[in-house]
């Protein structure tokens, strides 16, 4: 309508330089620790969590393995009785704006018409702030439509110095290419590993270290 203003979509939600979600969309993440990575957007993020999984499966999220990302009051979990049940939750909570972030677990993968429902719905729920979804998905993923998807795995070795990483792989994104980190947890972050973070390789069995260079120091 003429003169009507309309929010101002905010800034997008950055987990660490280079891999950020845009918010009022609906987003994709597959791979064993996709989990995980939701509760890593969730630690960016203050105020309430909707965590929607499917009824008919056995997992379920505990205190104990969330609290070292989020504080475990702030999850709202909802068990829906149908994958329908699933998409319409969700729509519905983004629609109104009560939440910043909601997750829905997913059995399978929801058709083009739902993935563009859950942007529009994300939209209309601007207020001060805009919410996002995340839709985890069993592997390879592939959902239509979708803003971005990414994929987290154990990365190989994943700790061999007694510190877990994981292998981040940006699949698809509308703005940047495909590329992949490897993080690390520090506190309730996952961040990127520089090189010097990286344990020194094992020699291989058989083989001695190499020397070191004349003049190197002992």
């Amino acid at each position: 309508m003429p003169g009507q203003t309309h929010p101002q979509v905010p800034d997008a939600l950055v987990l660490a330089p280079e891999i950020a979600l845009a918010r009022a969309r609906a987003h994709e993440v597959t791979g064993p620790a996709r989990v995980l990575f939701a509760l890593a957007a969730a630690a960016r993020l203050s105020g309430p969590v909707l965590w929607i999984q499917p009824g008919w499966t056995p997992e379920r999220l505990m205190g104990d393995g969330v609290s070292d990302w989020i504080e475990p009051g702030r999850l709202i979990l909802a068990r829906a009785r149908t994958a329908i049940d699933i998409l319409w939750t969700a729509e519905e909570a983004l629609r109104s704006g009560a939440v910043p972030l909601v997750v829905a677990e997913l059995a399978a993968l929801p058709t083009l018409t739902a993935t563009r429902r859950l942007h529009l719905a994300a939209e209309a729920g601007m207020r001060d702030g805009a919410p996002l979804a995340l839709l985890l998905t069993p592997e390879p993923g592939g959902v239509s439509g979708i803003e971005t998807r990414w994929r987290l795995a154990p990365a190989p070795g994943w700790a061999v110095d007694e510190k877990a990483r994981w292998l981040l792989t940006r699949l698809r994104a509308r703005m940047a290419p495909e590329r992949s980190w490897e993080m690390a947890a520090r506190g309730d972050r996952l961040v990127p590993v520089r090189p010097r973070d990286r344990p020194p390789a094992p020699a291989a069995a058989g083989r001695p270290a190499p020397a070191a260079p004349q003049g190197s120091p002992p």
